[in-house]
């Protein structure tokens, strides 16, 4: 009988009966392809996926009972020849590669709610949908869509045959869809405005339930959550956590959960209510594995499964291979990404301008294993790069006169290194530009004052049970930034080092998605005179790379844009002189490899060099924040310092990176210690003569300054040599008796005055 689709109007069906004979279902799945549709080796590419199901449902036995499913993002985030067509490549690609339906994932909806289902969803038509036409069905059955519209399905039931014609065997898998609960922070506001996330659990139970009553034999769930990790054993362990709820949640009605979003690889079994365990699967992503899923209907209703995950490809040293039963490419398939590949050739070729070296997003080690993974906690080369193009491309007056512009990081999607093989300078392509921003958001200019600008700081800091507990925005040239980890306040702003403040208003260019309060900056919507440039993320690139990109290159900056100050728990209000005074800096280094980091940081109070401090550049593995580079100052503050609040200045000894730290002062001069002796003590009147030698200390150290001797009526003065000493040879006395010697070190800026009395004997023989 082979495959066909049903929709909602199952639910008002009788319940099935079970099948005379048990029927063996098929499931091939995939998640998180992103338009992944070229072959590079580790990515196996949509032909190799098309020849897979295709072998799959060509077979005589099971081909007839096989469903190509997928857990959603699909298409977004694509690489530059989806991209660049608008990821016509890849709907092609799928449609020829067979698969029949698909959770929505948070990139289906980059574009708006109403490009995906006016455009991906409606069918090709030459001339009134020439970039859509996606064939398969998509389904959510946790969103609610705007003003009652109903194109995105709950679920979607194959109904299948166990493949002997002579019997009634008939057998209804539904496939129900779900997104997750984060869409509204993933994707820009004003692109699914109306469209509403309920939560996961109760729409699939219910949905399941109503499937139930329809007469479905077996249940699935294609959802686009998905676990922290890959180990099977911890996935329930917090039923609190997004996908614990899931997995612990979800009624036995279903049978097998088809995951995704955060791209790991896993088949496990768990447990499922009521008893039992069920599959939880996931690819990963970009189309290294399918999952395969058997679901065996038996004569009693019940339903047992096995599965396991097929990677397309097999690695021997640093060489991928296609696996047997993905050779050869689909021929269809292939001409669909050959096309698409020549095309994006000619459009991503062209040159924008030289790099003067690689510009990296923020990077962690693994948790697991070896290697590194992107970090979007960290501040990076490449998003202030992007930022700074950002504003650069929105300077004139017509387009806002920007000041300041901030990245999104999770807006980058591969580094920028330019054709690098033979070192730096290298060439920047289209291409390569593109693929660094792929989603083609405008410039949008606003107002905002200094005191919005430090809440947009502070939502870097995540809410509660966001899918990112830290987001490090990328930062223009000329605005700097202190705050405070322990606290996750901002202490101090700066635009070109003057320092910002809360009512002065600013001229700010984010992308769309940051302007309409994406991944949770929603201060960004309070912006006053906001105007949308027109002028998508990549042309701004693309000016600034023809305007900057000459000579030897764009240079790279080390410089941080934001680092963290912590005092001490129990610091002082107020330091004297002589105090020690202590704090610790971190978020000094960039984690891109290669990338400059400072080694040591130099401390400085006006032109008065205070210390130095070493760096550790340590990064955590897992980390999601901005941490590494720390360094622990520890200080003597100096006599001399003006009471009042003063700058104390850090400076990274490599990077050149500047923090000021602003320091409570009085009491600002240092005691004194004079110490003085003379020789001899006894002279004869009118002949012997009497040396003096002061030593004078502070704070440990020789001190500077002038010492004033006054012996009788006559005053001597003297400045202190780099020892802090000074010697004095007296003039004879006039008269015989006990004579005082008065010793005095002066007072300066930074010290206390300091004095001693000495007395000499004076006779006649």
């Amino acid at each position: 009988m082979g495959l066909v689709s049903a929709g909602l109007a199952l639910v008002a069906a009788p319940a099935g009966a079970a099948p005379a004979s048990p029927v063996d279902v098929t499931i091939l799945a995939t998640n998180d392809f992103h338009g992944r549709i070229k072959a590079n080796g580790a990515e196996a590419g949509a032909a190799a996926i098309a020849t897979y199901v295709k072998n799959a449902k060509a077979d005589a036995t099971t081909g007839p009972n096989t469903v190509f499913a997928a857990a959603g993002d699909l298409i977004g985030a694509s690489t530059f020849e989806s991209f660049i067509a608008h990821d016509k490549p890849t709907i092609d690609a799928l449609n020829e590669a067979r698969l029949d339906v698909s959770a929505v994932g948070n990139h289906e909806f980059d574009k708006g709610y109403a490009d995906l289902v006016d455009r991906v969803m409606k069918p090709y038509d030459a001339t009134a949908n020439p970039e859509g036409g996606a064939q398969w069905k998509y389904v959510g059955a946790n969103l609610v869509e705007p003003n009652g519209a109903d194109a995105i399905k709950a679920s979607w039931t194959a109904e299948l045959s166990n493949g002997t014609p002579e019997t009634t065997d008939d057998v209804k898998v539904g496939f129900i869809g779900a997104v997750t609960e984060h869409l509204p922070e993933l994707v820009s506001p004003a692109g699914i405005q109306g469209l509403q996330v309920t939560p996961i659990v109760q729409a699939v139970n219910a949905e399941a339930a109503a499937l139930k009553s329809a007469g479905a034999d077996a249940i699935v769930l294609l959802v686009h959550e998905g676990a922290p990790s890959t180990d099977c054993a911890t996935m329930a362990g917090d039923p609190a956590s997004d996908f614990g709820k899931i997995v612990t949640g979800v009624s036995a009605d279903v049978n097998a959960i088809v995951s995704g979003h955060t791209h790991l690889a896993y088949d496990c079994d768990l447990a499922k209510p009521g008893g039992g365990t069920r599959p939880v699967v996931s690819a990963g992503q970009y189309g290294y594995n399918l999952n395969k899923l058997k679901l065996t209907i038996g004569t009693d209703g019940a339903v047992t499964t096995a599965h396991s995950l097929v990677p397309l490809t097999t690695k021997s040293g640093d060489t991928y291979t296609p696996i047997p039963e993905t050779v050869p490419a689909d021929p269809a398939t292939k001409a669909i990404v050959d096309a698409a590949v020549a095309a994006a050739e000619v459009k991503g070729a062209a040159p924008l301008g030289k790099l003067g070296g690689a510009f990296y997003r923020a990077s962690r080690p693994v948790v697991s294993g070896t290697g590194a993974e992107e970090n979007r906690g960290g501040e990076s080369t490449l998003g202030n790069l992007v930022a700074e193009a950002q504003r650069w491309a929105t300077r004139s007056a017509t387009t806002g006169s920007a000041q300041i512009a901030f990245m999104n990081p999770g807006g980058l999607r591969a580094d920028m290194l330019g054709n690098n093989a033979g070192g730096y300078p290298a060439v920047l392509t289209y291409k390569q530009a593109a693929n660094v921003q792929p989603f083609a958001n405008t410039l949008v200019n606003m107002r905002l004052t200094g005191a919005q600008l430090r809440a947009v700081l502070e939502q870097q800091w995540q809410p509660a049970g966001a899918s990112r507990p830290f987001l490090r925005l990328g930062v223009s040239q000329g605005f700097t930034y202190t705050y405070d980890p322990t606290t996750k306040k901002v202490t101090g702003m700066w635009l070109k080092k003057k320092q910002v403040e809360d009512a002065t208003s600013y001229s700010v260019t984010v992308n769309s998605f940051l302007a309409s309060g994406g991944d949770n900056f929603a201060a960004f919507k309070d912006g006053t005179g906001r105007r949308d440039t027109g002028q998508t993320d990549l042309e701004g690139m693309v000016g600034f790379m023809a305007a900057k990109g000459g000579g030897n290159g764009l240079p790279v900056s080390y410089k941080q844009r934001a680092v963290g100050v912590t005092l001490p728990t129990g610091a002082p209000k107020a330091y004297r002189a002589g105090d020690s005074l202590s704090f610790k800096v971190s978020s000094l280094a960039f984690t891109g490899p290669g990338d400059v980091q400072d080694k040591r940081v130099d401390v400085t109070l006006g032109k008065t060099k205070l210390g130095r401090a070493k760096v550790d550049n340590t990064v955590a593995a897992g980390a999601t924040d901005d941490e590494a580079g720390t360094a622990t100052v520890t200080v003597r503050v100096p006599g001399g310092v003006k009471c009042g609040v003063q700058q104390v200045k850090v400076t990274g000894v490599q990077t050149k990176t500047q923090v000021l730290v602003p320091v409570r002062f009085k009491g600002n001069r240092l005691d004194s210690k004079l110490t003085a002796k003379l020789h001899p003590k006894k002279v004869k009147v009118r002949q012997g003569r009497v040396q003096v030698r002061v030593k004078v200390r502070a704070a440990g150290a020789p001190a500077a300054g002038k010492v004033r001797v006054r012996a009788g009526h006559r005053p001597y003065v003297a400045r202190l040599n780099k020892k802090g000493v000074a010697t004095f040879r007296l003039l004879p006395f006039k008269q015989t008796g006990v004579k005082k010697v008065k010793v005095a070190f002066l007072r300066t800026n930074a010290l206390k005055a300091d004095h001693e009395v000495l007395t000499v004997r004076v006779v006649r023989r």
